[in-house]
């Protein structure tokens, strides 16, 4: 099995090329940035081959790609990969607009390769848990959910994220999705509406995009949900300071007629102090979603099926994002179809 990274510009990428490393089997031939500095820094950091270009990689036929360009640039590397008959992980979110995401799953179809977007929290193991138990029929019909995706400014670890042509917003696009892409797993069931209210209110003399964001959101009626559509609500905000142990994290409470669950992805940590270090961290413990995500992928490779998570997944929570920018510039609810 062989993989290559198209891109550098995530930072998701930094932990991939380890992941991809980790699972036996797999060769992590290299990796290409349009970004030549970039590109040669991380190739000497993680001791990859850097390829001059995407097509040279490509060229290769590796099996798969794990894409992590930009935001908006997501679609041509998809689309060259899948005209390459590379299988395509692409990093959240799938795109910056629903022509762009419904041209990159069209392509990946005409192409017979997969299109899997990286969802990391459909692999963790208190998130599996708690599905599971919804499954069960232990927790009952689910009312709501009450959930935060919270992290630092991102710009202080790659500007592109607040640059809205690259990144295609700013905390909305950048924090609704993992949460959106949770609940309609958890409930078998689509967003129908989406009312949202965004702020500048951090950071407003850095960026021009919003900094923080409170949606609300409306499911259809399930046969798990019979009585009403489920709401969320979802605190998308870059609220952290730059003095916090960690980036950020995602948390919510869901209620149920048996009661409620909480849960934190990130709970499983400790906090360490060391002189060399500004601020303390949290030295994580707990297991690895991104790695369970990568192995998924190459999974899905290997016996030639749809990965655990689709394109189409990625498509919806896309719509979810673009919604809520759509309601906070009106001012009222949108209705999805």
């Amino acid at each position: 099995m062989r993989i290559g990274i198209l891109s550098f510009a995530h930072l998701h990428a930094e932990a991939y090329i380890h992941n991809l490393r980790a699972i036996p089997g797999v060769e992590m031939i290299g990796l290409a940035d349009e970004d030549e500095e970039r590109g040669r820094r991380f190739a000497r950091l993680f001791e990859a081959r850097l390829f001059e270009s995407y097509e040279a990689l490509l060229a290769e036929r590796p099996d798969g790609v794990v894409v992590c360009s930009e935001n908006s640039k997501h679609r041509p590397l998809v689309e060259l990969a899948a005209a390459a008959g590379a299988h395509v992980l692409c990093e959240k979110p799938l795109a910056t607009t629903l022509a762009d995401a419904q041209a990159m799953m069209a392509a990946c179809d005409r192409a017979g390769v997969h299109l899997m977007t990286a969802f990391p929290m459909r692999f963790s193991a208190p998130l599996l848990e708690v599905k599971a138990r919804l499954e069960a029929g232990e927790l009952g019909e689910v009312y709501c959910f009450n959930a935060t995706n919270q992290g630092e400014l991102p710009k202080h670890h790659r500007a592109w994220f607040v640059d809205k042509e690259l990144a295609g917003g700013g905390a909305v696009m950048d924090h609704t999705v993992h949460l959106a892409d949770v609940m309609r797993w958890y409930l078998s069931s689509e967003v129908v509406e989406v009312y949202a209210q965004t702020n500048r209110i951090f950071y407003a003399d850095e960026v021009e995009v919003e900094t923080g964001g409170l949606l609300m959101l409306t499911f259809a009626r399930t046969l798990a949900s019979p009585k009403s559509g489920v709401f969320a609500t979802i605190d998308c905000s870059w609220s952290k300071p730059p003095y916090y142990p960690t980036w950020g994290g995602l948390t919510f409470e869901m209620v149920t007629d048996r009661g409620a669950v909480l849960v934190d992805a990130f709970k499983q940590n400790l906090t360490i102090y060391r002189h060399d270090l500004r601020r303390p961290v949290w030295g994580y413990w707990g297991s690895d979603a991104n790695q369970a995500m990568i192995e998924e992928f190459v999974a899905a490779i290997r016996e030639d099926r749809q990965p655990g998570v689709s394109g189409l997944d990625g498509y919806r929570a896309v719509e979810v994002a673009l919604a809520a920018y759509e309601s906070a510039g009106s001012g009222q609810p949108v209705r999805l179809n």
